[in-house]
């Protein structure tokens, strides 16, 4: 998948999850859930955007897990707005399902970004060489954690 891509649809996430806010505001429980929605939903985009002007792979693939990690913030707030049902007339089950696609492959682009850094570092290279673009990132899920994904690249 292209970075452009995955920008779109977390723009498109993003534009949801301000749409479905707008309409939490009514009560107490709603107008925290909406801030909270509002400030990950809004933040996943921009960390992306930071990640693909990237000095590094090391940097990319921070900024990428750090994007992932409030897409994944982003969802857990979806689901307890659809199972509490603050806002039945909309489809967040679509949007849950959107978000969980893109914490698969944010945290892939972030996995293949380290293994490379690591594996440019054990051939001598210099690992602040300049971090390829997120089109040139293979996006693919091999279902290990992000703990066993460290485990491999850093040897621990």
């Amino acid at each position: 998948m292209k970075g452009d891509d995955i920008a779109n649809r977390l723009l498109d996430l993003a534009i949801a999850s301000l749409q479905l806010a707008t309409r939490l505001e009514g009560t107490p429980a709603g107008k925290h859930i909406a801030r909270q929605l509002i400030r990950c939903s809004t933040s996943t985009g921009a960390n992306y955007e930071e990640a693909r002007s990237a000095e590094s792979p090391a940097d990319f693939a921070h900024k990428v897990g750090i994007a992932a990690k409030e897409v994944g913030e982003t969802a857990w707030w979806l689901k307890i707005t659809e199972r509490a049902r603050l806002s039945p007339s909309t489809d967040t089950a679509h949007w849950v399902r959107e978000a969980r696609e893109l914490v698969a492959i944010l945290t892939a682009s972030a996995r293949t970004a380290r293994k490379r850094n690591h594996a440019a570092t054990n051939d001598g290279r210099r690992s602040g060489a300049q971090c390829p673009s997120p089109v040139a990132i293979a996006v693919g899920v091999d279902g290990s954690s992000d703990e066993e994904a460290d485990r491999k690249v850093h040897g621990l």
